[in-house]
């Protein structure tokens, strides 16, 4: 058929005279287009819903599965089970029972059939006469007559022999074989099927190739190359003679000499297969054997079918292995993930401050890491503050002498008078002076945590170490007729100095004694007196627990510490000491005190003694009197 195209557009068939125009699009209807597209957002919501829990899971899969700790819970809780699983499946126990429990069978069942064959098929005139000519011409159901001919002898009477193998063999699945007193094959129940006799023979399995995978199928063989493996090297090849003399197997020929024998052996395909040989006697006289075997596999069948249990069993237990091991990961991978990553921030964070996950409400360790990380980060981020602060303290202390050192040098050359010049150089050594201080106790202070850091920390003797101090500060003469007492009392418990042993850095526990001192010295009145005791007390630790410790007090007879400032005078470069000149101190001595204490463990604090409460307070009361001021150190024992 020819087709031209018309002007129009329409195909026109020239030769068979047919034209047809193509038809018009149907367009669609307005609900068709929205519901339409109603299926689209549908689809696409679905899509990016599945999409996104596919990452989700990805994320999490790929999570837990880069985290070595996983690896290692997951592959410790299975290697137990794996190992448990090779122990059953290698079955090697139970299938040596299995075979011994199938020998007895056998024997049992042997010598019933051996019994049953004997007393109803044995031939007490040792011999028949059968032609076999005859017997092929007889119609069913006709006997043969005795007649002459050439006799073939049979210890047995095959045809008895027969029907009553078969009634008590074939129940059983095994295979039963007869042979006679020379070790002739009489019968084979493989061979017997029906009442006609008709002779049967297992074919060979199909030689092609499978054209579907079993899976089952390839876990047996699995499973059987790994028996050959094994167990099947041990036991010896068992080969089937057919229609042979049956004294080629040792244990027929046991039996024909009256014994009952068995035999373990293995064929080619691995499969176990036992025979029992039992003589058919008759009257003590053996008129032939018979041989039970099992058939190949009914051992391994069985042990196949216990292995197929212990494997559903181990997959069970396996997946239920792996989500434990999956959740316990969790609970411990998880929040180590989160602990390190906060870690990382934290390393990385100069502009904000980072919060370590609180874990603490868990009581192990885990819960402890995340309690020691979150009071070392506070400690950092106090330590910087505390740095910050420090900073601008130094800077804005030396920044004052320095603003009226340079004051005073720059006034100096247009002094006019001899007196503003040697004013002006008061000033300029009282600066240089004030700067040589600060820098010192700086100084002193910058490294005070560094110090302590790295020194040992020995056991120090407390009555030792202020009996040193005082007696240096007595050594010392100011001319102000301060003297200072030293007081140590024992309790009645407690009398020997052993007991005054606290773990320390024994210079800078006298730095502290000497400041305080010092301090108490300098506000004690002429001829005053600054008393130091030494006692054991008891304090509150960390935990709320009871310590033992020792309190070392020193009191001073002056005017005390002002309202409010029990706790200012520990800051740094604070002073108040309106009696002596501006720049006199550096205000670092108490604060240097309370870093070296709080370093040992221990606590400072300052009080008042009044006379409503003479033992120190730092809440004093309105018109309350002031004795004077009070410095109680408390330091833990040594053990």
């Amino acid at each position: 058929m020819d087709a031209s195209i018309e002007g129009d557009g329409e195909v026109t068939a020239v030769g068979d005279q047919v034209a047809e125009a193509p038809r018009p699009a149907v367009p669609a209807t307005a609900p068709a287009r929205d519901a339409a597209a109603a299926r689209a957002r549908l689809w696409r919501t679905v899509s990016v819903r599945l999409a996104r829990a596919q990452r989700t899971v990805q994320r999490t899969v790929q999570s837990h599965l880069s985290s070595s700790l996983t690896r290692r819970i997951v592959v410790l809780n299975l290697g137990g089970l794996v190992a448990l699983l090779a122990g059953f499946l290698y079955l090697n126990q139970f299938r040596e029972g299995l075979i011994d429990a199938r020998v007895q069978s056998l024997q049992t069942q042997g010598e019933i059939i051996a019994a049953a064959v004997a007393a109803s098929a044995t031939v007490d005139t040792d011999a028949i006469s059968i032609d076999p000519e005859k017997l092929l011409k007889l119609a069913p159901g006709e006997s043969a007559s005795d007649a002459d001919g050439s006799p073939l002898e049979f210890s047995l009477n095959p045809e008895r022999v027969g029907p009553l193998l078969r009634r008590l063999v074939s129940p059983t699945r095994l295979r039963a074989r007869i042979y006679d007193r020379d070790g002739f094959l009489l019968l084979d129940s493989r061979s017997v099927s029906g009442r006609s006799n008709i002779l049967r023979f297992e074919l060979p399995p199909a030689s092609g190739p499978p054209t579907t995978f079993d899976a089952s199928s390839f876990l047996e063989r699995s499973l059987e190359f790994v028996q050959r493996l094994s167990h099947r090297p041990e036991l010896p090849l068992y080969e089937d003679i057919g229609m042979g003399n049956g004294k080629a197997y040792p244990e027929v020929g046991s039996a024909l000499g009256g014994h009952i024998h068995s035999v373990v052996r293995a064929n080619a395909r691995g499969e176990t297969i036992i025979s029992v040989a039992v003589p058919v006697q008759r009257y003590r006289s053996v008129r032939g054997a018979l041989l039970l075997s099992t058939m190949g596999g009914d051992i391994d069948a069985v042990i196949v079918t216990e292995r197929w249990g212990i494997i559903r069993i181990f997959l069970v237990s396996a997946g239920v292995m792996l989500l434990i091991s999956l959740f316990f990961t969790n609970t411990i991978t998880e929040p180590m993930r989160r602990l390190a990553e906060a870690a990382e921030r934290v390393r990385r964070g100069v502009k904000s401050r980072q919060e370590i996950p609180d874990f603490s409400d868990r009581p192990d360790e885990i819960g402890h890491l995340s309690g020691a990380l979150r009071d070392m980060t506070k400690a950092l981020y106090n330590r910087i503050d505390a740095i910050e602060h420090f900073a601008a303290d130094v800077a804005h202390e030396l920044k004052n002498p320095l603003t009226s050192l340079r004051s005073a040098v720059e006034t100096l050359p247009i002094a006019k008078t001899e007196e503003s010049r040697d004013r002006l150089l008061a000033v300029i050594k009282h600066d240089v002076g004030r700067l040589d201080r600060l820098i010192s106790d700086i100084s002193d202070a910058s490294r005070l945590d560094a110090e302590l850091a790295r020194a040992d920390m020995d056991v120090v003797d407390l009555s030792a170490a202020l009996s040193t101090v005082v007696d240096l500060a007595r050594a010392v003469e100011r001319g102000d007729g301060v003297t200072i007492q030293l007081t140590v009392r024992s309790s009645p418990y407690d009398a020997t100095r052993s007991r005054w042993r606290v773990l320390g850095n024994d210079s800078r526990l006298g730095q502290v004694f000497n400041n305080l001192i010092d301090n108490g010295r300098s506000f004690s009145k002429p001829g005053g007196v600054v008393r130091v005791l030494l006692w054991p007390e008891r304090a509150k630790g960390p935990g709320g627990q009871q310590v033992e410790g020792f309190e070392i007090i020193v009191d001073d007879d002056g005017p005390g510490i002002p309202d409010g400032a029990f706790e200012r005078i520990f800051e740094r470069f604070y002073t108040d000491r309106p009696e002596q000149g501006f720049g006199q101190n550096s205000g670092l001595g108490l604060s240097i005190s309370r870093q070296i204490i709080e370093a040992h463990g221990g606590r400072v604090r300052a009080l008042n003694r009044t006379r409503a409460h003479p033992q120190g307070t730092d809440v004093p009361l309105p018109g309350d009197a002031v004795l004077g001021a009070r410095f109680v150190v408390w330091l833990p024992s040594a053990r």
